[in-house]
């Protein structure tokens, strides 16, 4: 039940830390100005309200019965009253109420004042809304009524504006301040969240300072560390290659120099290939080490890359189907060895290659199909792993040593891509790449 309700509370909650954190800071300052509203109004206000109109009712019930009294001067009495309690007061003889009811149930004045009339007098009319600073009271009086024009100051305290000015503005400034600081205060996690998700993608982070609260500094400290082990690592990991590279190529040059020397013709074309198979595997290494490269970001066509990578192959057999510009912010020779490495798959396996790009609001995807003979569903995950072949007898065994989709995914994941394998729409392999915009 708990967790249910958790769910659901969740589902309206705020999402970002800023926001999260000013419903914390608002919350209790919001409630505490509504709690003393309501206090002050139940308190002071309403009492006040209540004391003041029930006064003006006991000074027209005073009036009333002072106009009856045969003693007293009609008009002396509605002068002395005007004067002295600020009433203006007019009879209106052989003029009934008006029946039309103005009253309105949420006004506290309103409430009030009918609460007070009804137990006081039996018959009366009023309108608070016709005058801007006056109410219209109507007493039922012989065969007319009396009309009171009353100052709406003799029902309400001019306390009550100031209060309710005095406890909003200062509400208004905390929260204020509070956004202020909370900006502060989220800026150096959102800066740490992008420098994360920049060198997730394997770009340069370089500018990122630490910043913030003590807390926030250490995790922005120690992500500059592990981001220079892991630079530092895979600077080791090229280093290391391209060495090895550089000393095997030496050996390798002999080896072909030597080859010429050697009379019997089979013998040498063997010793030809292994030698044409260890460079191969050499360079396909090289290729797998600077695929993170540091490369710099750009905004460029995709479409027209593709196109220009197909162009090269100059071959009937593939086929493309994509719009003329559709624009990515990544690393451009990057994408073009993931796409030179898709295609080359497909060439060793198949006939007719279907390529095609669909741009939505989520990101670009990318369809490389072919007619070959396709991968296991329990073999796909397993190709993208770096050295991994599935077995000798699918293509030339020599002819890769089972690096290409490994980089492919190594490049497609950098741009915070993914890439899978599916049965090709052909009856083939189809690998699917999605490219976040």
């Amino acid at each position: 039940m708990s967790y249910g309700l958790s769910n659901f509370v969740k589902k309206f909650l705020p999402k970002r830390l800023f926001y999260r954190a000013l419903l914390i800071v608002a919350v209790p300052i919001i409630g505490l100005q509504l709690i003393i509203s309501i206090v002050f109004f139940d308190s002071l206000w309403i009492k006040t309200n209540k004391g003041m109109t029930r006064a003006l009712v006991g000074e027209i019930k005073t009036f009333m019965n002072a106009y009856e009294n045969e003693e007293y001067d009609k008009e002396f009495l509605i002068i002395l009253f005007r004067e002295h309690l600020d009433f203006n007061v007019k009879y209106e003889p052989e003029k009934i109420l008006p029946e039309k009811d103005l009253e309105r149930w949420f006004s506290p004045i309103d409430r009030t004042l009918r609460r007070e009339l009804k137990s006081q007098l039996a018959n009366y009319w009023f309108d608070t809304t016709s005058y801007k600073n006056l109410i219209d009271l109507r007493i039922k009086y012989k065969e007319g009524y009396f009309q009171f024009l009353i100052p709406k100051e003799r029902l309400t305290s001019s306390s009550a504006r100031i209060f309710a000015l005095w406890i909003t503005l200062p509400a208004f400034l905390l929260i204020t301040i509070a956004i202020v600081f909370l900006k502060n205060q989220t800026r150096p996690i959102i800066n740490l969240a992008k420098a994360s998700e920049k060198f997730g993608r394997g770009e340069d982070v370089e500018d990122f300072r630490p910043s913030g609260a003590l807390e926030i500094r250490q995790a922005g400290y120690e992500f500059d560390k592990m981001r220079k082990r892991i630079v530092r690592h895979l600077n080791q990991r090229s280093e290391m290659l391209s060495g090895i590279s550089h000393d095997l190529r030496t050996p390798l040059t002999r080896m072909k120099l030597q080859l010429a020397f050697i009379k019997d013709e089979d013998i040498s074309k063997k010793l030809s290939d292994d030698i044409l198979e260890m460079e191969k595997m050499l360079n396909e290494y090289l290729q797998f080490s600077s695929s993170s490269s540091q490369e710099k970001t750009e905004t460029f066509n995709l479409s027209k890359l593709i196109m220009s990578t197909v162009k090269k192959y100059e071959k009937k057999e593939i086929n493309i189907n994509i719009p003329e510009r559709v624009y990515l912010n990544g690393r451009k020779n990057l994408i073009q060895r993931c796409m030179n490495n898709l295609i080359n798959n497909s060439i060793k396996y198949s006939k007719n290659i279907f390529i095609s790009l669909v741009k939505s609001e989520n990101g670009i995807t990318i369809n490389v199909d072919d007619d070959g003979p396709g991968i296991n569903k329990n073999e796909r995950e397993n190709v993208f792993k770096p050295f991994y072949k599935i077995d000798k007898s699918r293509g030339d065994s020599k002819s890769s040593v089972g690096l290409g989709l490994s980089i492919a995914s190594d490049i497609v994941r950098s741009h915070g891509g993914n890439i899978k394998l599916e049965t090709s729409p052909k009856n083939g392999l189809r690998a699917k790449i999605f490219l976040p915009c």
